[in-house]
Parts: structure tokens; sequence; C-alpha cells
């Protein structure tokens, strides 16, 4: 058999969480599917939501989730740190705590199994750190490289989040700087820098676990992460029919060179299609083209939305930062609906 190209980055045509499907064409997809969920599946595929949550007992439920994607980078240690915090973090994004990991795994038969070493590797360096067990996995032969994990966790009922219930008044807290996907893509057309490189990387390393257990005791109304709708279409989701979310754009966390790679067209198709499924609600016009690419921009392993009190944000905000998100900010809030507009800019 002919021998591939060991480079990750060449072995795949996109990478991260920008390889995934349009949300709006993935709704459609589901709004087909009939299945009994029992009284027990408190959160569904229907919902939208980060992870189903399972009911086990009166007290307990189960979230369950899985993710994978193809690479976003060639070191293959760290796609697997990365790929394996992306995975996990939709557990924290429930209010949950990780418990047990499956390796998912897609690779090319005549690629350097070394590098698959390394790529698990890099997983199971981060499940380690979620305090969860590694129970196994599935691998196939692929043409493309993937990796990722199926996750369960653990939540008391009571507690458990949702992306899609929160209340008026209540401030938006994000825990990670945006613009990753803007800097791959520069990377891959041999255009980034190296520093932009370094944060973007360890902004997806980075475990969502720390900005979770912030939260414990604060009035958090809704949750979800942000990955590869970007921030647009999760806000979004998160205002649900009823609510809207007005963003401050000027307190946007951001990756600093990002910016000037969007200014520069170094952008993603995941991002163009985050940007066609938004501006059927809302018009970001009158934002500057940079700012407005970073919220479409689809973020791997991105932070935490988190809607909390507005007498308690910025308390919360202070104990994210304390505990290592240093680019967690306060960045919006939860207005009424008025007329059809689900996301306004102040």
């Amino acid at each position: 058999m002919a021998r591939v190209n060991d480079s990750l980055l060449s072995n795949c045509t996109s990478g991260g969480c920008g390889a995934k499907i349009e949300s709006e064409g993935l709704a459609r997809l589901l709004a087909g599917l009939s299945a009994d969920s029992g009284q027990n599946l408190l959160v569904g595929y229907d919902a939208s939501d980060d992870a189903a949550v399972y009911r086990l007992d009166g007290e307990y439920s189960l979230v369950s989730t899985v993710d994978f994607f193809p690479p976003m980078i060639d070191d293959a240690r760290t796609f697997g740190r990365i790929a394996a915090a992306n995975a996990l973090s939709d557990v924290w994004a429930m209010g949950g705590r990780p418990i047990l990991a499956l390796n998912l795994v897609c690779f090319p038969e005549a690629m350097d199994k070394k590098i698959l070493a390394d790529i698990l590797a890099g997983g199971a360096e981060k499940i380690t750190e979620a305090g969860a067990a590694l129970g196994g996995g599935h691998s196939i032969y692929d043409r493309e490289p993937k990796y990722g994990l199926a996750v369960t966790g653990i939540v008391e009922t009571s507690k458990a989040l949702r992306n899609n219930t929160p209340k008026t008044g209540h401030k938006l807290i994000l825990t990670k700087p945006l613009g990753v996907g803007i800097v791959m893509a520069a990377l891959r057309a041999g255009m980034a820098d190296e520093d932009a490189v370094r944060r973007a990387t360890a902004s997806m390393e980075r475990l969502n676990r720390y900005a979770c257990e912030a939260m414990a005791g604060f009035d958090v109304s809704a949750c979800t992460d942000v990955t590869g709708f970007g921030l647009l279409v999760h806000a979004l989701e998160m205002a649900g029919d009823s609510a809207a979310v007005m963003l401050y754009p000027d307190a946007l966390p951001f990756i600093p060179e990002a910016a000037g790679y969007a200014n520069e067209y170094l952008l993603t198709a995941a991002g163009q299609r985050n940007r066609n499924r938004v501006e059927k609600l809302i018009s970001v016009s009158r934002l500057p083209f940079a700012v407005q690419e970073l919220m479409f921009d689809p973020q791997t392993s991105g932070g935490l939305l988190i809607a909390v009190s507005a007498r308690e944000a910025e308390e919360l905000a202070r104990r994210i930062t304390d505990a290592g998100d240093c680019s967690a900010a306060i960045i919006g809030e939860i207005v009424p609906r008025q007329g059809n507009a689900p996301i306004i800019f102040r």
C-alpha cells in the first residue's frame, strides 16, 4: 500500500469544529426522526442542547455526549488534547461532571501509527485532568484522521443546566476568547503568527471544568459552550422563542491577531455558514467586519456562555478568571424580546 503523507493537516479538508454540519440543516434532518424518548429522557436531540440528560433516580441524572472531528493542527498530541477537551466540555456545559470516556478513532491505514499513539496519549492526558476514566473505544480505517470521545457524566437533576432557559436581566459571561477558527485558517494558509497559534492552542486545550466548578452556588439560569456554530448561533439558541440576547461588541474577548486575519479574509467555510444562518434573523452590518467575523467564527473547544444573575455576574467572572480562564468577561445580558429580533447589540 502506498504511504500517505504523515502531516495531519495535509490529510484532511477541514478541521476542528469547523467541520460540523450547519445547525439549520442538522435541525431539519433531526426533525424527521421518530424515536421513543421515554419519560426519563429529560433533554434529548430535539432541544439543540449540548448533551442528553437521562434521569437515573430521584436525585441524579446521566449526561451523555459524543464529539469528534478532523485535526486543526499538525502536532498529534496537541490535537488529541484539544479534541478530548472539546468532547468533555459538553458535560460541564450542562453543569455535570464527566465520569467515563470512550475513544472514537478514524485513521488512514497507511499513516504512521505512532501519530495515532500520540493523539490517543494527548486525549488521555485531558481525560485524566477531567477526573474521568478511559474505558476503551472504537477505531476504524478512514481516508482522513478523526478523533474524539463519547463521554458519560453525572449531574444532580435539580442542578442540570440548559442552553435555552435564561432569565431576563441575567448577565452573560464568556469564559474564553473568540477567534481560534480564524487563527487556524491563517495557520493553514501559512500566515499565522507563532504567538497567535500558541494562544489559540492554549485556549482550545483549556478544560471548561474550572469555569463550571466556579459556577457552583451562583444563580445561573442557562449555559452552553461556544463551539462550531460560533457565538451568534449559540446566542440564538440561548434566546429561544421568548427572550433576546443583548451583546456588548466592545466587551468581547478575542485573540488579538484574529481580528487582523479576519480583515485579510483568512476565514472559514463554517464561519460563512454561521453567517448565513444568523443574517436571516438579525443585522450585523453596523458592526466592524472583524467583529462580525469573530462572532461567526467556529470555535473549537470554545468557552462557556453563562447566564447569571446581574448582582453576581462580576463576582462569578472574577472567580472564573482566578481559576485560570483569564479572558472571562461579561459580554451581554438577557432582555425581553421586542419584535422579532432574538439578538441585539448595545
